[in-house]
């Protein structure tokens, strides 16, 4: 007599509908965009305080009015545009790389995992010449109404906030006495803060560069700190995506998702890129925008 053997299935959900329909290592994907979700919300918040909290600020359409190759020719916002575009375009052939892999389709997903991860490197590309122009490239500045260039030094923060002369005065009026004094000893030990807001405006403006005294403030400080910080770690988010969309077209190559009969790997990895893109439109309206 032929033995049978019994199979036993440990049930895991003995009621309603399966709270585990999605695929585990999707729904362990979605997990991690929530919990980076919150860390770069922490990050905006924060900046959005502070932000708020000061009264000098720089005007993003006179820091980030520089063009590669134009200088400053009076383009505000028109570099980030394009970083922007690049981004969206990205997204969209990462859409049809996935849906590429729906269909099983070998050829598509190389093509459009191949144009995505040149459009994450473009967009790396530009945010490194941001990231040197601010540093060490010419500023534009407010001088009576009309936009000058400021030459890069090293006491100066490169972008500090722009403002015209007459704030600077006020400005003057009320700053730290650590900067009253140092104007004093460099210019005229005889001089003090009633002599040299006695001082004709021009000569008194020779004395200050307008950058140096209300990048001494806190507001101006706080905004390369989070300028610097919040987008850098978004290009590392950035930089990560390329990597592993990097991955994605190798296994792809070798025929790894072929044999497996799926291509479920490249959604995740478009889970991941889209919500970098996502990330970006915030990034942008705090730093760009308002």
């Amino acid at each position: 007599m032929a033995s049978t053997a019994t199979v036993h299935q440990t049930k895991w959900w003995s009621g309603g509908k399966s709270p585990f329909n999605l695929e585990y290592g999707k729904l362990m994907m979605w997990y991690f965009l929530m919990s980076d979700a919150f860390t770069f919300g922490a990050f905006l918040i924060s900046y959005g305080t502070v932000r708020f909290s000061q009264n000098f600020w720089p005007d993003p359409n006179v820091v980030f009015n520089a063009f590669p190759g134009a200088g400053h020719a009076n383009l505000p916002l028109a570099f980030v545009s394009v970083m922007t575009f690049i981004l969206i375009i990205s997204s969209v052939t990462m859409v049809l790389a996935v849906h590429a892999g729906h269909n099983n389709d070998k050829k598509g997903v190389v093509k459009w995992l191949f144009w995505t991860i040149i459009g994450g490197l473009a967009f790396l590309s530009c945010q490194a010449w941001e990231w040197t122009h601010l540093l060490t490239g010419e500023h534009a500045a407010l001088v009576n109404g009309h936009i000058e260039l400021l030459p890069q030094t090293t006491s100066i923060n490169p972008w500090g906030p722009l403002v015209d002369h007459s704030v600077a005065i006020d400005a003057l009026k009320n700053s730290t006495p650590q900067v009253i004094a140092r104007l004093v000893h460099e210019h005229d030990a005889s001089h003090s803060l009633p002599h040299l807001l006695s001082l004709p405006k021009e000569e008194l403006l020779g004395m200050v560069n307008t950058a140096e005294l209300h990048v001494r403030q806190t507001g101006p400080v706080a905004f390369g700190g989070y300028f610097f910080g919040i987008t850098g770690f978004h290009g590392f988010h950035v930089f990560s995506g390329v990597i592993i969309n990097i991955i994605m077209l190798i296994m792809t190559q070798k025929d790894v998702f072929a044999r497996r009969g799926h291509y479920l790997m490249i959604e995740k990895a478009g889970l991941y890129w889209h919500f970098v893109d996502l990330v970006w439109v915030f990034v942008f309206l705090c730093f760009y925008l308002i």
